[in-house]
């Protein structure tokens, strides 16, 4: 009698194990989960498919990065009730996404995507203006957009993301080489309160544009303007007007003076400054930025034969308690540069190469 009231009782632990213990454990365990590692999960077991599936905050990511026909498994995946309220969708180098899967989603699974706040398209060449116009138009509470290296987006298709989507606060335009000034003066005019913009080897784009952004967008936090030579003092002077700009890239700035430089130095809250291949860049603009920008603990000078050690005793001075990351290669004119002496004057100093 007693064995059979002690394989009762564990029975019953058993029992409450299984519903509530091991469930508390998958909950805590599949959080910090990658979405792939959910998905193989889902397949271990009914239960553990049962159980995965209750918890809707699994459920906000679709990732699909580097994978072969995604446009398909993205169609498939939205017809899946647990995506209903998804969030995110990262197709960044995604194989065999075209515009007509878009189409398809707009056609089937449109309410699937109305809380969609972050979409990844780097990569997906395929996508054309009428692709972006179908896909916004599906997502108006779209806050991040990226689309990187897609030289089938125009003015056109930033016409439409504006028209669509007004709460955008991170753009990546990274490679859209074939983007004009207009497209600069619509996010100005719709996107006042964006944060982070990169504009890399945008390389159509002039003075008259970017100042368009830099005089409507000051929440601006972080501005990627890199491989873009063709800019002057003209719209560089115009970024001492982004008072909590954080991140600033001009690697290739070749007619940045160290006028321009002196009035980016005006952004007291600059934590990264790349100054790769600056090369009119000389002593009296890096101490300007070392006076003015006290926080910086990114600094590349990789390039630049205009600056000598005597920038870096002033940047010591000022910086010498934040900088952990300093790269003077190729800095001929700086003749301490060794780790040791520069360790000496940066203390904090835990990287030295930013370029190879």
């Amino acid at each position: 009698m007693r064995m059979d009231e002690e394989k009762v009782k564990a029975a019953e632990e058993e029992e409450t194990w299984g519903k509530e213990t091991v469930p508390k454990v998958i909950r805590i365990v599949s959080t910090r989960l990658s979405q792939r590692d959910l998905i193989s999960l889902l397949l271990v077991s009914p239960w553990l498919h049962r159980t995965l599936v209750s918890y809707p905050s699994l459920w906000l990511v679709i990732d699909l990065r580097e994978m072969n026909n995604a446009g398909n498994r993205l169609v498939a995946a939205l017809s899946i009730p647990r995506y209903r309220h998804v969030r995110e969708i990262n197709l960044e180098f995604a194989q065999d996404i075209e515009d007509r899967h878009l189409e398809l989603l707009k056609t089937k699974w449109l309410g699937s995507l109305q809380d969609l706040e972050s979409l990844n398209l780097n990569g997906c060449q395929k996508i054309s203006d009428k692709g972006i116009e179908i896909i916004t138009s599906t997502c108006p509470e779209l806050k991040v957009f990226s689309i990187y290296w897609n030289v089938r987006v125009t003015d056109i298709g930033i016409q439409h993301l504006v028209k669509n989507c007004k709460h955008i606060i991170d753009l990546n335009l990274s490679g859209c080489k074939n983007i004009l000034d207009k497209s600069l003066q619509l996010i100005a005019d719709n996107y006042q309160e964006l944060e982070s913009l990169n504009l890399t080897r945008c390389v159509k784009l002039t003075d008259g544009g970017l100042q368009k952004i830099l005089i409507k967008c000051s929440s601006l936090r972080s501005l990627n303007l890199y491989a873009l030579s063709g800019f002057t003092d003209e719209a560089y002077k115009k970024i001492s007007l982004l008072s909590h700009l954080r991140f600033l890239d001009l690697c290739g700035a070749q007619n940045l003076s160290d006028e321009g430089l002196a009035c980016i130095a005006k952004c007291k809250n600059l934590v990264s400054l790349n100054l790769t291949w600056c090369v009119r860049t000389t002593d009296v603009g890096v101490m300007a930025i070392a006076e003015g920008c006290s926080s910086l603990e990114f600094l590349s000078l990789f390039g630049i034969v205009g600056v000598t050690d005597k920038c870096l005793e002033v940047l010591s001075r000022f910086c010498s308690n934040t900088l952990t990351t300093l790269d003077v290669n190729g800095c001929v004119g700086i003749k301490r540069r060794s780790r040791d002496e520069l360790l000496q004057l940066f203390p904090h100093l835990m990287c030295f190469k930013v370029h190879s």
